[in-house]
């Protein structure tokens, strides 16, 4: 069994464990929560003590993190990466990071020998389950290539998008149209909500005209429940990443009024202490602005 090994076991981790086992490969993890290391032996993984205990059992190490202090602490702590470095390993950060973090940890783990790949996931957690996801791909093509079993075992695709720091700039961009549609599918359904259309009959409807979107497929059915549990994506990520795409744009001296909009509503849903909750609560931020309180009024 060829092993994969994998540090952060969340939302998207969990996925990519389980389906990596039932794929056939030995998934050897770690994660600072215990119930996290639990759920991997639950799927049929092993789960390790470190990070670098980690990089000592695999070749191939996904790294699924929440931040930038959360990437800097597994790749130099005590018991990191560094720590636990083997030539020829080869690391595949997928999580949504600024690139120069990115670059600083690459640099670290290349003085210790080992490789990293820039290869952030366009999908939610649920979407994982489901093999549903894109790989962003980016760095060394022989490197990707070594590496493509792993990723197209648990994607629909992994294609290489360019040199290290693509992969990011890709994600970024299709999380523009993430926020935005998003948005626009909350605007959509409380209209609908607000001149009396049927909510499920008016999802379906939407879903087999032109006005249709991937999120809106994803997240309308949610709002026709008016149930938004975060447990694959929350506003809070989603607003993290806002501002990472807002300041690729600053820096790049390029426009995004609809994003800039959308912000707002991020911002508003947060105001409300629903950052907890996927993004596909702004259906009720915008429902209170427009007196619908209930998804069935």
């Amino acid at each position: 069994m060829k092993a994969v090994g994998i540090v952060g076991i969340g939302a998207m981790g969990r996925p990519l464990a389980a389906n990596w086992v039932a794929a056939g490969f030995r998934v050897v993890g770690f994660d600072i929560r215990s119930e996290r290391m639990a759920h991997l032996r639950d799927l049929g993984g092993e789960a390790t003590g470190s990070p670098a205990d980690v990089v000592r059992a695999a070749d191939q190490v996904i790294l699924s993190l929440p931040s930038a202090a959360a990437l800097d602490e597994v790749v130099h702590g005590e018991h990191g990466l560094v720590a636990g470095a083997r030539p020829g390993v080869i690391c595949i950060e997928t999580s949504t990071l600024p690139l120069a973090v990115k670059e600083a940890a690459r640099e670290s783990l290349a003085t210790a020998g080992m490789a990293m790949l820039d290869c952030p996931i366009s999908g939610t957690g649920a979407q994982a389950r489901l093999r549903d996801i894109v790989f962003y791909a980016s760095g060394p093509e022989d490197l990707i290539e070594r590496c493509r079993p792993a990723l197209e075992a648990v994607s629909r695709a992994a294609p290489r998008v360019g040199d290290f720091g693509a992969g990011i700039k890709m994600k970024l961009v299709s999380n523009l149209l993430v926020s935005v549609h998003t948005l626009a599918a909350a605007e959509a359904m409380t209209l609908a909500a607000r001149v009396g259309l049927e909510p499920a009959a008016t999802y379906d409807l939407l879903c087999a005209g032109a006005g249709t979107s991937r999120m809106l497929e994803v997240r309308g059915p949610m709002m026709v429940a008016g149930e938004y549990s975060g447990e694959t994506a929350t506003i809070d990520t989603i607003g993290k990443d806002v501002e990472l795409i807002m300041d690729l744009a600053a820096r790049h001296h390029c426009p995004v009024p609809l994003l800039a909009v959308a912000s707002t509503f991020y911002l508003a849903a947060m105001a409300q202490d629903l950052g907890s909750d996927d993004p596909a609560v702004l259906a009720e931020v915008l429902r209170r602005l427009a007196g619908l309180q209930e998804p069935s009024d």
